[in-house]
C-alpha cells in the first residue's frame, strides 16, 4: 500500500494525496474501528429486529402410554418458531416395556410435534411410519389425557416436558 502513489499519472495530485494520506498508521487505525462501530451496529440492529437466530430451544419430552401403561415415550424436541405460539419438534422412540414382551422390547420410531400457546394449549403430534395420533389439553408441568390414532382407536397418553 505504501507505493499506491507511485502508478499514478502526472496531474492526478488529489488521488496522490489521498493515497498516500490513507496508508498513514493513524488514519488505518481511524479507519478500521469505524469499521467494527459498524459492524457492531448492523448486529445490535439484526438482534433487535429478530433476524439472528437465537439457539434453538430444547425440551425433553418423557411419559408413557397405552391402557396400562405398556409403552415409554421419549422425545428430544427443538423449537422451531417462537411467538405466541411455540413449535417443536423432533425424534420420537417409542418402547414396548409391558410384561407380555417375550422377544425384547419392540420400539417404533418417528417424529414428535408440539405446539404450545401462550395460554399452556397443548397439540401433540406423533408420527410413526403408518400411523399418525394426536392428542390436545392443557400442560402444566405434564398432561394427562388421551391421544388418537389413525390406525387405532382413543389411548391414554401421559407426557412431561422439561
Amino acid at each position: 500500500m505504501r507505493n499506491c502513489a507511485s502508478g499514478l499519472k502526472a496531474g492526478t495530485t488529489r488521488l496522490r494525496f489521498l493515497c498516500t494520506y490513507l496508508t498513514k498508521p493513524l488514519v488505518i487505525r481511524m479507519l478500521s474501528q469505524l469499521a467494527r462501530e459498524q459492524v457492531v451496529k448492523a448486529f445490535g440492529l439484526a438482534v433487535m429486529l429478530g433476524v439472528v437466530a437465537a439457539p434453538a430451544h430444547a425440551l425433553e419430552v418423557t411419559g408413557s402410554s397405552g391402557f396400562l401403561g405398556e409403552w415409554e415415550v421419549t422425545a428430544t424436541v427443538t423449537e422451531t418458531a417462537s411467538g405466541r405460539t411455540r413449535d417443536y419438534h423432533g425424534p420420537l422412540v417409542m418402547k414396548h416395556i409391558g410384561l407380555c414382551t417375550q422377544d425384547g422390547a419392540v420400539e417404533k420410531k418417528g417424529e414428535m410435534r408440539l405446539h404450545i400457546s401462550a395460554s399452556s394449549q397443548l397439540n401433540a403430534t406423533l408420527s410413526m411410519p403408518g400411523t399418525e395420533c394426536t392428542a390436545s389439553g392443557l400442560l402444566s408441568d405434564s398432561y394427562n389425557g388421551t391421544m388418537t390414532c389413525s390406525d387405532r382407536q382413543v389411548i391414554p397418553l401421559r407426557l412431561r416436558v422439561k
